[in-house]
């Protein structure tokens, strides 16, 4: 049976552009469940990053609600909210967001020791995720000493490291070229297979859209929603 992991109720956002207000969208209704792999398509600016700002809860929307777990988070505290993107939600950007002034290690097993607390155990799990990616030789490597796409890399086998229920990935091969970006899919998709874990994906490349079970077309603040 399938469990609903993600929920929003009515939701809707408005943002403010030279003095008057922008509805990107309203009313949206969204029901995913555990294991669901969902593409998230549409032209620029129609609040597809918005929206998994929102389901991310680095942002609020302007009315409705969000549910994860079929907790409502409206009334959650921001370090509840933190406490939940740590353990429950990942979220893989356009900009790979790494902390300059640590290794490409450091940046991986970090968010893991916040939780586990044991330094060498977090050490060797960052590291098995770093060689999938490819990078095993780069560990000690800082991101300004490794190319874009590396960094891309590194950036989701950080997101990997605490085994999220959900993960959010906003164009994240965008650094890369095409060979190397199916490459990467591919893998986020076996650990997601593996592990039951819901993705919802940002991308512009239909390649990649058509690896996913689902395929949400936004655009003028609606969904339309199908099979991919």
């Amino acid at each position: 049976m399938s469990k609903e992991i993600l929920k929003t109720i009515n939701i809707k956002k408005n943002f403010q552009h030279r003095n008057k207000s922008i509805t990107l969208f309203k009313n949206l209704n969204l029901k995913i469940n555990k294991g669901d792999l969902v593409a998230l398509v549409g032209p620029s600016g129609s609040g597809k990053s918005s929206l998994l700002h929102i389901i991310g809860l680095l942002d609020e929307p302007t009315n409705g609600k969000i549910l994860i777990n079929n907790q409502d988070t409206s009334s959650f505290s921001n370090l509840k909210k933190d406490v939940i993107r740590s353990r429950s939600i990942s979220i893989i950007f356009q900009d790979n967001n790494l902390l300059s002034d640590f290794t490409a290690l450091e940046n991986v097993y970090l968010p893991n020791l916040l939780i586990s607390k044991e330094k060498q155990k977090s050490k060797e799990h960052a590291k098995k995720l770093i060689k999938n990616m490819g990078l095993l030789a780069r560990i000690n490597h800082f991101p300004n000493e490794l190319s874009g796409g590396e960094n891309q890399r590194i950036a989701i086998a950080r997101a990997l490291i605490n085994n999220p229920d959900i993960i959010l990935a906003d164009e994240p091969t965008g650094a890369l070229d095409q060979v190397n970006a199916e490459n990467l899919i591919n893998l986020l998709l076996e650990v997601c297979h593996k592990n039951r874990t819901t993705m919802i994906m940002v991308t512009h490349a239909h390649s990649l859209a058509d690896k996913m079970q689902f395929r949400w077309n936004f655009d003028h603040g609606k969904l339309k929603k199908e099979r991919a």
